[in-house]
């Protein structure tokens, strides 16, 4: 099938009805999460994931998709108003998009961060439709070997990428493959780590562990920090539309970050986050006027938006074509594919195409619903912002618990949820993250299963992973990675010690 019939194919999946109102569904809530500092697109996917069970694979899985990129155009209305990132890669957005609303330039900050997004937004889905079957191809030439390595060398990207310390970050990813490990063997049947607990023999289920972390831990840290104290705009936002000089001055920072945002996307632990801060630093380099970014330079908006809406659309490359998740909200989707009895990964494509072109498909529609909701609603944005966060917490934590008992009717997975809400918000304390930790859950036993096929095609030994070509490079890219940060302090140190030896007169 070639490229038109299968973008055909999947536009005859998309444009079904209850396709359609999956992805509006998605989108809509999506932008409601955005828009509401604390909350994020990996707690909202890890409530509703309960709620997707009855759904059909390709619907819950639009909605799902839906609901990441969604996030990413809302993020930024947070950010622009009130000078709360109401996602992380809305961040960098404060520095200039709040100073362009105190300046009177609300409307066309929020105007050219959603055009931008749509822009970017439609350029990666554009890149997706083309390199995700090429890679999937390759991916099929694939054994053991090279999956186990993939993984590993993904899950180093991610602690490697991290945003506190590594050191920190492998812990957490030892603590996720600890506990997949949990339940009984694959092969033998045995028994691990269950002490006796008979609910523990089907293992630590996932989805309660990605919303305890990730839902009431942020909601406990959120009271914490008291986030009710908010200084909404309360001037009239007009101007939505920006005039020639704002486009003028937004259209290469709008590709530039497009680009730059998607294939920092594909790499594992990129996304969203690690794009709009790098396009960020990349047009503060480029500019004429450097001085005027964290002033109300219009690029510091568009080109961190447009990258990290690129940066969310690169990021589903390596989940559908080889099967490995690259940051919280990917890993939340493999779970669920998974739980779906999907296998994402090269035969995704050939065993599942209504799945793969449906949701690839669904990202063009997706993106256009987007640029119609996010401009006339931003009134109405700015009345959900005044929701008092002692009504919308406890809300959320309600539906937590409703989530985690509806999904096997177990009390013990509601216990599961709040021990690890409870780890989660001391994790946010001491600065462990959780992303680690539920790519490490995801992985653990996949990589698991693939280290035991290729030690059993080479009878034991382990140099099968380098004596395969492919293995090898990533099993190295994946050690240097790890060494990096121990070789830079050595070399920092060598220059110190060189700069405290007394010099000869």
């Amino acid at each position: 099938m070639g490229y038109l019939d299968s973008i055909l194919y999947g536009f005859s999946i998309c444009l079904q009805p209850i396709n359609l109102f999956y992805c509006f569904v998605g989108v809509f809530v999506g932008t409601l999460i955005g828009v509401l500092p604390g909350i994020g697109p990996v707690a909202t996917i890890s409530m509703l994931l309960p709620a997707t069970f009855k759904m059909s694979p390709v619907g819950a899985t639009i909605m799902l998709a839906g609901i990441y990129y969604g996030a990413m155009y809302g993020g930024s209305t947070t950010s622009i108003l009130v000078n709360i990132p109401g996602e992380a890669s809305s961040v960098i957005t404060c520095l200039d998009g709040y100073q362009m609303a105190r300046q009177g330039r609300a409307g066309p900050a929020l105007g050219i961060s959603a055009f931008g997004s749509f822009i970017a937004g439609t350029f990666a889905v554009v890149a997706l439709t083309f390199l995700a079957p090429p890679l999937a191809a390759v991916a099929l030439q694939f054994g053991p070997p090279e999956y186990f390595s993939l993984m590993v060398l993904g899950l180093t990207l991610v602690i490697y990428l991290a945003h506190g310390s590594m050191l920190k970050a492998l812990m957490m990813a030892c603590l996720g493959l600890l506990l997949s490990f949990v339940g009984l063997d694959n092969i033998s049947g045995y028994e691990r780590f269950t002490y006796g607990i008979a609910t523990l023999e089907d293992g630590i289920g996932f989805v309660p562990v990605a919303m305890g972390i990730f839902g009431i831990g942020e909601v406990l840290y959120n009271i914490e920090e008291s986030m009710g104290k908010r200084d909404i705009l309360q001037a009239k936002i007009s101007h939505l539309l920006p005039n020639l000089k704002e486009w003028k001055d937004s259209a290469m920072p709008i590709i530039r970050g497009s680009l730059f945002g998607f294939f920092l996307g594909v790499l594992p632990g990129g996304g969203g986050v690690l794009s709009s801060f790098a396009s960020y630093a990349m047009e503060k380099r480029f500019s004429k006027h450097p001085e005027q970014f964290g002033q109300g330079a219009i690029e510091g908006v568009a080109g961190p938006e447009s990258a990290n809406n690129a940066g969310a659309g690169g990021q589903f490359i390596p989940l559908l074509t080889l099967g490995i998740p690259g940051n919280p909200v990917m890993a939340l989707m493999l779970g669920a594919l998974l739980i779906y009895g999907l296998q994402p990964g090269p035969l995704l494509m050939i065993r599942n195409p209504d799945l793969f072109w449906g949701v690839i498909v669904s990202m063009y529609i997706g993106n256009i619903m987007l640029l119609i909701l996010n401009l006339p609603l931003i009134g109405l944005w700015v009345r959900v912002l005044r929701v008092p966060y002692p009504i919308l917490f406890p809300l959320i934590l309600l539906f937590c618990l409703i989530g985690a008992y509806s999904i096997n009717n177990n009390k013990f997975d509601v216990l599961i949820m709040v021990i690890f809400g409870v780890i989660g918000y001391l994790m946010k304390k001491v600065r462990f993250e959780g992303a680690p930790l539920l790519l490490g859950m995801v992985l653990g036993l996949m990589m698991e299963d693939a280290l035991r096929q290729s030690l059993i095609m080479s009878g034991g030994s382990f140099l099968i992973f380098l004596n395969r070509p492919i293995s090898a490079g990533f099993i190295v890219t994946a050690i240097i990675l790890l060494a990096l940060p121990a070789i830079r302090w050595v070399a920092g140190r060598k220059t110190r010690l060189a700069a405290e030896l007394p010099r000869d007169e």
